[in-house]
């Protein structure tokens, strides 16, 4: 008859189990699955649902750690090829080309000489009244904040 399984190798005091939740709440993918599977074996014996009822970490990702770690290959999630919206430049790019050409246009210097970036005279939604007076449709244009956050990342603050 095969021997019970040992319950911990080393039971983990209350502190040490919130240090860890803490560390693998501050990990991104794959190294949260390594260090989720690093403290299972550690701890748990290697088992995903002891870790779960111990630490509060999902057992699936937990075994996907076991898993990667076992084999070598990790897996690659594609969340961030397939979530949240485009920018709204990379959407319009034509029309991002001609608000850029349109904030080079009333770009300044700073009147302090405090930097060396421009800066515009115009608001967002002056900026809009002109891409519309240009020929462009409401449709491609966005809200003046997402044009403000568009213009600022593209270098005209």
């Amino acid at each position: 008859m095969p021997a019970p399984r040992q319950r911990f190798l080393q039971s983990p005091t209350p502190e040490q189990r919130a240090d860890r939740r803490f560390a693998a709440s501050k990990m991104p993918g794959a190294p949260r699955r390594s260090f989720e599977a690093e403290m299972t074996l550690k701890d748990c014996g290697g088992d995903a649902r002891q870790a779960e009822s111990v630490f509060g970490w999902g057992r699936h990702t937990v075994e996907l750690g076991l898993a990667e770690r076992r084999t070598g290959i990790l897996c690659l999630g594609a969340q961030s090829a397939f979530s949240g919206r485009k920018r709204w430049e990379d959407a319009h790019p034509r029309v991002a080309e001609a608000l850029c050409q349109l904030a080079a246009s009333h770009a300044q210097q700073d009147p302090t000489f405090r930097t060396s970036l421009p800066y515009r005279r115009r608001t967002a939604q002056a900026a809009l009244e002109e891409l519309r007076a240009q020929g462009y449709a409401a449709a491609p244009l966005p809200a003046p904040s997402t044009m403000a956050q568009g213009l600022n990342r593209m270098g005209v603050r």
